[in-house]
């Protein structure tokens, strides 16, 4: 019941709607003081269509804000049928119809040949043809003829400071020449002379008539593009194009390649505002594309507003077309109807006999705040300077990356930031790597670049066949070193790898014999080498290392504490701790301290160990009560305090920096180098290493192997390679021993070839940006399987020597050996007699002892002889 109730209501209210516009349409119709407002459009073009819904709600806007039926202007709207001549005799018969003004697409040339009529000369005429068409000599200018856009020459400015900004020095401006009556506008020389400003210049303009004037457009668009593709500029700015042509051109363009890496295309404001409106498919076929569109307030609310019910129109009339914004030439047309039905009224208000006569002058005067902008005008054109959207043609739509005017240029220098978002743009072929504007310097003839197929470290180069689908592979570090590098040249340069199978001394030599142009690889930069090749700016430092194997020591990561000092310090430890326990044990005792007292040896030296032990930490229940005791443990406790300090120094040093002990003598040593390498000879003639001494390895994974068989003791790396060795198999090999100063990895090239420079500056730029370090560092850490808790942590330490110790133990030495003869002299003093007595006993008890030995010894040899005889008889 409610849903029925609501559609009931919404159709009675759309009913009653369109019996009042109904009734106001008669109204109107048959008003004798309506004003007449004439226009002639494109009816079958996107942009006609936009036009004329635009100026139908204007004058429905205007109607709904006066009070006076009457005073509603009425349309009449022309089809032009995009041809200028057909244009120009509807121009003419709505001048017949008594309009007092007209709205359009009405050329310069056009109202040139119609300011030749007196008539013509009272009617105001607002031009809606796009701006790159709107320059004409200033002889023509006429009061009656207004633009409803700016100047020209702003927007070869902005083309040419985008031009600028990328530094080409050659374009090739593109536009279509609609031109009947006159020869067509100087749309190059304008361009030519925007472009001297930035020391550019243009070449030999692509300009193609109308595609309703061709027979075979599709065919004539190919052919043309096809020549400029043989020219060596790549810099095409396409500046007027009616729609239909723009989709063709941009069609063939991508067919042909020239939407692909190294073209660049930059569309002017007529063509950048249609986006909006054109389908998918257009868009997807001009991906890179640069161009500019003038800027509006597109978040204000009257917009917003008006396009809610401009798209609402849309649909309703042409519901099979897509409308997603309504774009500028809509909104101008929109301003432009409201400034005429705007002055038609301020003229009748000033003047009920001649307002015709006042509203050209009405026109040009009038001020308001539009959908395209502020309204106001300055010589026949817009006087309100424009700022401009750099939008770049992306996906399925664009992104505006950046703003320009004519005042403050890109709006980054504006804000001094340093930097213009142009650097971010994605050029044809997806790519941001901003293109030179030229044909490759050796198009057509790539370089040839030999690299090593048979390398030992595939990390750096690595050749790989698929059979499958005949293809080869050439990867690794230095190729992308490579990469990186061609990508900073101000010029494209093609150039295809070479696999070769031999030496890296035999890659130099088919160099020098011109076979290859040049050579990318692990290549170490010798002072011999140049005699057959140049070499670039080295990419990384190198030199020579030696890698040993080391094995861990199970009993120092078990036991590792003890490492904290050597053995004799610790025995000294030892030794010093029980001898000053001893002392203050025997000092206290002798003092006649009751708590220093035991029954027993055994008594005795287990409370002496734990009293040495409790003492450390000032944790014993003994009462100190002799002077000489405290000085002597006062001084030990300070002995404690050091090297205590000094063994959890050391214990976290060898735990933080741990490293394994190896150890190799290298004369007696067979060792290892990589097989295509110049280390053979290096150890050979440098070194002086023999022949048999040295073995050749293939691989990475076979110096793993030569180590863990025995086959060879050391090896020697650059230290590139043994990075990435270390790398690899961090758990049991580290460097040893200095570095033998080398020139570096390089790429080769001819001699005098202008490539060394050009590569060498590249190489410098991608080294001091840190592109090369992080590729470094990606290749490494994707080999590494290697942690700091993975290492030994005796690694590398060292335990600590008594020496450092020595004073302390001397001075706590001095008072515990002080001490000690004090104590013991006093117990022999005190009990001399005693110890004498004791002495006697113990002398008359061996006696004893001994003289009872000799009896019984004598007593079993006289038993042993009268038993004899005994055994015998039995």
């Amino acid at each position: 019941m409610r849903f029925s109730t609501c559609l009931l209501l919404f159709l009675g209210a759309f009913v009653l709607e369109m019996c009042i516009v109904h009734a106001n349409h008669e109204k109107v119709q048959n008003c004798s003081k309506n004003q007449r407002v004439g226009g002639v459009l494109e009816y079958s073009s996107c942009i006609g269509k936009e036009q004329k819904i635009a100026m139908e709600m204007a004058v429905h806007d205007f109607c709904r804000t006066t009070n006076d039926i009457c005073s509603c202007p009425v349309l009449h709207l022309k089809d032009s049928q995009g041809n200028q001549a057909r244009s120009y005799y509807e121009v003419m018969d709505l001048m017949k119809g008594q309009v007092q003004a007209i709205i359009g697409t009405i050329s310069p040339q056009e109202a040139t040949l119609l300011s030749e009529f007196d008539k013509a000369m009272n009617i105001p005429i607002i031009s809606l043809i796009p701006t790159a068409t709107s320059s004409f000599p200033e002889s023509a200018t006429m009061p009656s003829y207004v633009q409803m856009s700016h100047d020209v020459k702003i927007h070869m400015q902005c083309i040419a400071a985008i031009v600028g900004h990328f530094k080409w020095r050659k374009v090739t401006p593109i536009y279509e020449d609609h031109s009947t009556f006159n020869s067509s506008p100087g749309l190059s020389i304008l361009l030519s002379d925007a472009l001297q400003v930035v020391d550019s210049t243009v070449e030999r303009p692509f300009i193609f008539p109308p595609l309703n004037s061709l027979s075979n457009p599709s065919s004539y668009i190919e052919k043309e593009l096809k020549k400029l593709m043989l020219k060596e500029n790549r810099v095409f700015i396409l500046l007027k194009s009616s729609p239909r042509s723009c989709i063709l051109l941009f069609e063939k363009a991508k067919q042909l390649g020239m939407m692909g890496k190294g073209y660049v295309w930059i569309i002017s404001d007529d063509i950048s505002s249609l986006l909006d409106s054109v389908d998918q498919a257009v868009i997807l076929s001009m991906q890179g594309v640069v161009g500019f569109k003038t800027n509006f307030a597109d978040t204000a609310e009257h917009y917003t507003n008006f396009k809610v019910k401009f798209q609402k129109r849309f649909r309703k009339r042409y519901p099979n077309e897509e409308c997603l914004n309504p774009s500028i030439y809509a909104l101008r047309a929109y301003d432009a109807t409201s400034v005429v039905v705007k002055a038609i009224q301020v003229s009748k208000g000033s003047s009920n006999s001649s307002s015709s006569m006042n509203l050209p002058q009405s026109i040009t005067h009038t001020k308001f705040n539009g959908l395209s902008g502020d309204i106001t005008f300055k010589g026949g054109k817009l006087a309100q300077l424009p700022t401009f959207r750099i939008i770049n043609v992306i996906g399925r739509s664009y992104r505006e990356i950046e703003f320009w005017s004519p005042e403050f240029g890109f709006l980054n220098d504006k804000l001094g930031s340093g930097e213009v978002n142009l650097d971010s743009i994605y050029w044809p072929g997806g790519t941001q790597r901003i293109p030179t504007g030229q044909v490759p310097r050796n198009e057509g003839k790539p370089l040839k670049i030999g690299v090593p197929a048979r390398g030992a470290f595939k990390q750096f180069v690595n050749v790989t066949y698929d059979p499958y689908k005949n293809e080869t592979s050439v990867t690794g570090f230095s190729i992308q070193v490579f990469e990186a590098a061609v990508k900073k040249l101000n010029y494209s340069l093609s150039y295809v790898f070479i696999p070769y199978n031999g030496s890296y001394d035999d890659l130099l030599v088919e160099i020098h014999n011109m076979t290859l142009d040049g050579g990318v690889g692990d290549t170490e930069i010798m002072a011999d080498r140049y005699e057959y090749a140049e070499f670039s700016q080295p990419y990384l430092d190198s030199g020579l290392v030696i890698v040993v194997p080391v094995k861990p020591n199970i009993m120092k990561e078990r036991f590792i504490f003890f490492y904290a000092f050597t053995t004799k310090l610790w025995i000294i430890l030892l030794t010093m701790t029980i001898g000053t326990v001893s002392v203050v044990w025997l000092n206290e005792h002798v003092n006649g301290n009751d708590e220093f007292v035991a029954t027993s040896i055994f008594e005795y030296i287990s409370k002496m160990l734990w009293f040495a032990v409790s003492v450390l930490s000032l944790a014993h229940r003994e009462l100190i009560s002799n002077n000489l005791s405290r000085l002597v443990l006062a001084s030990w406790f300070c002995v404690n305090v050091i090297v205590a300090a000094c063994f959890t120094a050391t214990l976290s040093s060898i735990i933080t920096i741990s490293k394994f002990q190896p150890s190799v003598d290298l004369q007696r040593s067979i060792v290892g180098c990589n097989r295509n390498s110049f280390i053979v000879h290096y150890l050979e003639n440098v070194l002086n290493f023999k022949p048999e001494k040295i073995r050749q390895i293939n691989s990475i994974d076979d110096y793993d192997k030569a180590f863990k068989n025995g086959e060879i003791s050391a090896a020697f790396f650059v230290v590139p390679h043994a990075n990435v060795f270390l790398a690899k198999y961090c758990h049991g090999y580290e460097k040893i021993g200095h570095t033998y100063k080398l020139g570096g990895f390089g790429f080769m090239f001819r001699k005098g070839s202008p490539l060394v420079d050009d590569i060498s500056k590249a190489v410098l730029k991608v080294t001091q940006n840190g592109d090369v370090k992080n590729l470094e560092n990606n290749m490494l850490t994707s080999l590494s399987n290697c942690s700091g808790l993975d290492q030994d942590p005796s690694r590398g330490s060292t335990g600590l020597d008594p020496g450092i110790f020595t004073g302390l133990f001397m001075i706590s030495g001095s008072i515990s050996a002080f001490v000690f003869i004090t104590a013991l002299a006093r117990v022999v003093i005190n009990h001399w007699e005693s110890i004498q007595t004791k002495v006697k006993l113990i002398t008359r008890r061996i006696g004893d002892w001994w003289t009872v030995l000799l009896h019984i010894k004598i007593m079993d040899r006289k038993l042993s002889v009268e038993l004899t005889p005994n055994q015998a008889v039995a």
